[in-house]
């Protein structure tokens, strides 16, 4: 869609107007717009801008919500961990998980592999297995070797979190589905005390425009209280930042993913191989910062990281000088009250109140859960619409790859078939000569920098480097190095003459520095 046709666009009958272009509002767009509704999604920043461009990365059960109780919730996430893994091969992709057993640690075996025996019955599977310590130090090479008894192996899932939005919102749209980044919410409009649309403010054009539409629903994650407010309703949420290490995968080569306990105060940590790089998480912290600033790490969770990974792997001797850059997501909680912010939950809720719907809380892993519990809490809100709501595959399937793209491997073909399903065959055909090279150091093509510019939405130079790919974080400086190629894509498929890009490239590169690289001592 072309932003001028905004004010068009925006006039028509909507029946849903969904607030937040995050996983969660990407989900309910496709799963309304697939069962006929006229629905918006609109986004105050770009697309899978919050939590959902910096989680973990991971597509999980939940191992750890056992502990807690929380089966129901294991047993849903790690069902729909399996219908990923089936329906978005090459987006979502298994990852082994190597867990220590340590003489005088907890968990011992014993508790784990029962919690892992719990795990498997729920995903119908049998993938844990115990090791011994010579066995586990072949599949976990440089881990601590004092006290090291065996290990335990588990199977869970990994994704690109902002691809798989991009992806959640190209199926809408070939569904109907309309979303536009960088249009924010100024204001909801009220008729009889009830929502019935919003003010919206062109974060790119700076006019302010107007939509209607019978329902409004609120995705906007750790941002939601903001939207309640406005029909005066009191905070619900405790915003907790998780923040995230990068590091060559040469620096900490990994086959397996390592999990352990911090020894300082036994919360969960991991390092796993993601896109051609090493990556470290997470921390669990209250977040105080204001929302409408990036996060970012602070030098306390730069430290307890590296403590970890000096604790788990002490023959490498990691340090700060190996981190190729760092990462901070919110992640929306619903305070409970409790006094560790890890012992919160982790369900998600719906909240009806004036005609405002808000879905908040939840997991990456169940946005389609989420997805379609908003829709049935919808559906009495919706006269005439009657739609079954049980789950449908999560992407349509497309067909294999021809022409140029047979110059790539099949591993590379699966990758862009699950990162960009049917747009993947016209992605290889645009490429010029040379683009269906990886970057050096990634498992990204350059052509996939041509298709997102040219297709994907792209108003910042960040949106390019930080969530159509994920180079900014993958490269040494902030991909520092291929800005001239960079440039002369961007300037082609964008249109910006010389004084734009510089803007542009001033304005990411200060970003990268004051927000995704390693933060200054005290």
């Amino acid at each position: 869609m072309n932003r001028d046709d905004l004010p068009g666009v925006l006039a028509r009958h909507w029946d849903v107007l969904i607030v937040g272009g995050g996983i969660t509002g990407a989900g309910i767009l496709l799963e309304a717009s697939r069962r006929g509704l006229k629905a918006l999604l609109v986004e105050q920043r770009d697309f899978a801008w919050g939590t959902s461009s910096r989680s973990s990365k991971l597509v999980h059960g939940g191992l750890r919500y056992l502990k807690q109780g929380q089966f129901a919730m294991t047993r849903e996430s790690v069902h729909e961990r399996q219908a990923l893994l089936a329906d978005a091969a090459g987006l979502v992709e298994p990852q082994g998980f190597a867990f220590g057993d340590y003489a005088g640690r907890k968990p011992g075996r014993r508790q784990f592999m029962l919690g892992l025996a719990i795990y498997d019955v729920m995903a119908g599977q049998r993938a844990r297995r115990y090791v011994d310590a010579t066995d586990f130090s072949m599949l976990a090479p440089h881990v601590q070797r004092e006290g090291l008894r065996g290990g335990m192996l588990y199977q869970d899932a990994k994704t690109d979190d902002a691809r798989l939005v991009l992806r959640v919102l190209q199926e809408a749209r070939r569904h109907g589905g309309v979303a536009v980044n960088y249009l924010g919410v100024e204001s909801l409009l009220r008729e009889d005390g009830r929502v019935v649309g919003a003010v919206l403010n062109d974060g790119i054009g700076a006019a302010t425009l107007t939509a209607r539409a019978r329902l409004v629903i609120s995705a906007t994650g750790a941002w939601a209280d903001r939207l309640r407010g406005q029909v005066g309703e009191k905070p619900k949420l405790r915003p907790l930042r998780g923040s995230h290490l990068l590091l060559p995968a040469w620096r900490l080569p990994l086959a397996q993913a390592v999990s352990l306990m911090h020894p300082r105060d036994g919360r969960p940590v991991f390092a796993y191989p993601w896109e051609g790089v090493t990556l470290v998480g997470t921390t669990d912290v209250d977040h105080d910062a204001s929302l409408d600033l990036e996060p970012a790490i602070t030098r306390g969770e730069l430290d307890y990281l590296l403590v970890a990974l000096r604790w788990q792997f002490p023959q490498l001797a990691l340090g700060e000088d190996d981190v190729l850059a760092t990462y901070a997501g919110v992640r929306p909680v619903i305070d409970s009250g409790q006094l560790d912010p890890s012992k919160e939950a982790r369900e998600h809720a719906l909240w009806l109140e004036h005609g405002l719907l808000t879905v908040a809380g939840g997991k990456l892993t169940t946005f389609r859960v989420i997805a379609l519990d908003a829709l049935r809490r919808a559906a009495p809100l919706l006269p005439g619409w009657q739609a079954d709501l049980r789950p449908l595959p999560i992407f349509d399937a497309t067909p294999p790859l021809s022409g140029k793209a047979l110059l790539l491997d099949g591993e590379q073909r699966a990758r862009l078939l699950g990162r960009y399903g049917a747009a993947a065959q016209a992605l290889c055909d645009a490429s010029h000569e040379g683009e269906l090279a990886q970057i050096a150091g990634t498992q990204t093509l350059w052509a996939q920098l041509r298709w997102g510019a040219r297709n994907e939405n792209v108003q910042h130079l960040d949106d390019l480097l930080l969530r159509r790919t994920r180079l900014g974080v993958q490269l040494a400086g902030g991909a520092l190095a291929i800005m001239t190629r960079l440039r002369a894509i961007c300037q082609h498929e964008l249109g910006w003459d010389d004084a734009r890009w510089d803007a542009e490239q001033a304005r990411y590169l200060a970003l990268w520095r004051s927000h995704y690289s390693v933060p200054q001592s005290n």
